[in-house]
C-alpha cells in the first residue's frame, strides 16, 4: 500500500511540474529570446539557452524611437493603468453596494441593464464610443482611456455583488442602530469585508488595462503619449527589419509590473478564494 501511494504521489507531482513548465515555457522562451540575436531567434527551436548572450537588446530597446525612450511609454502605461484600476475599484464597489444592499425604485431594471452590457462584444462599442469622444474633442487625450473606468465596470460590479451576498445583513442593521448612514455602513462595514473581492478586481483590471492595445491604438496619435503595448509593436516594421531581440527585451521589462502586482497581492487573492464561500 505504501509503495502504491508513493508511486501515485510521485506521478502526481511529476504531472503538476510538467504541466506547470508547459504553461510557463512561452514566457521563458521570450525571456531567453531577449538575449538572442535575430538570426538565432528566427531559426526557432525549443532551446532556452542562448548560444551567445546579447544583452545589448535591452539597451537598444530602451532607446525607443525618434528620441523617445521606452521609459516614456512605460510610465504612460503605468499611470493610465493605475488610474483606470483605481476608478474601477471605487466606482464598481459603490455601484455594487447600491444594487446589492439598498432598496430603491428601478433597482432590478438598472441591474438588468448592467448585465446586458456584459453581453455586448467590445468590437460593437468601438465605433460609437470613438464617435462620442471625437465629438467631445477628447480623441488624442488620455480621457477615453481613463474616465469610463470611473463609471463602473459590469463584470466587477457583479463579482462584488456576489461577494456582498455572503456578508450578513444583520451587520447593516446593527450599524444602522448605532447611527450609521448608508455611506457609513459602506465605509465602516462593507468596505473592510470587501478586501478579498477588491484585491481580485485590482489584479484582473490591472492585467487587462496594462495589456490593452486597441484602446491606445484608437485614441492616441501623439508618439509621446503612446503606451508600452504600442511601443512594443513598433519594433515590428513590415517595411524594414524587425528587431525581435529588442522586442522581447522590452516585453520582458513590461512583465515586471504585472509580476509585482501578483507577487504583492497573491496572499490576499488566496485568502479571498478561501473565504469567498463562507456565509455569515
Amino acid at each position: 500500500m505504501k509503495t502504491t501511494k508513493s508511486i501515485k504521489k510521485i506521478a502526481y507531482h511529476f504531472f503538476v511540474v510538467a504541466f506547470g513548465f508547459l504553461m510557463v515555457y512561452p514566457v521563458l522562451w521570450m525571456v531567453s529570446g531577449s538575449f538572442k540575436g535575430n538570426a538565432e531567434i528566427l531559426r526557432g527551436g525549443l532551446n532556452l539557452i542562448p548560444k551567445e548572450l546579447k544583452s545589448s537588446n535591452y539597451a537598444t530597446g530602451w532607446k525607443g524611437f525618434s528620441g523617445i525612450t521606452f521609459s516614456t511609454y512605460f510610465w504612460n502605461s503605468l499611470w493610465i493603468t493605475l488610474l483606470a484600476t483605481l476608478g474601477t475599484v471605487v466606482s464598481s464597489a459603490l455601484v455594487a453596494y447600491a444594487l446589492s444592499r439598498i432598496r430603491f425604485k428601478g433597482r432590478k431594471f438598472w441591474f438588468t441593464c448592467m448585465i446586458a452590457t456584459m453581453l455586448l462584444p467590445g468590437q460593437i462599442l468601438m465605433v460609437p464610443s470613438f464617435l462620442i469622444w471625437h465629438k467631445l474633442g477628447l480623441v488624442g487625450t488620455y480621457v477615453p482611456l481613463i474616465l469610463p473606468y470611473f463609471c463602473g465596470q459590469a463584470f466587477f460590479i457583479y463579482q462584488m455583488m456576489q461577494f456582498m451576498a455572503g456578508i450578513p445583513r444583520e451587520l447593516d442593521a446593527a450599524a444602522t442602530i448605532d447611527g450609521c448612514s448608508k455611506y457609513g455602513i459602506f465605509f465602516h462595514v462593507i468596505l473592510p469585508l470587501l478586501k478579498p473581492s477588491i484585491v481580485t478586481t485590482v489584479i484582473i483590471q490591472f492585467y487587462w488595462k496594462w495589456d490593452d492595445y486597441m484602446g491606445p491604438l484608437l485614441y492616441l496619435s501623439d508618439p509621446k503619449k503612446a503606451t508600452a503595448s504600442l511601443a512594443i509593436k513598433m519594433f515590428a516594421d513590415s517595411a524594414s527589419t524587425t528587431d525581435y531581440g529588442a522586442m522581447f527585451a522590452m516585453s520582458t521589462i513590461s512583465l515586471i509590473p504585472v509580476f509585482l502586482i501578483f507577487l504583492f497581492f497573491n496572499r490576499y487573492l488566496i485568502q479571498g478564494i478561501g473565504t469567498s464561500g463562507l456565509k455569515g
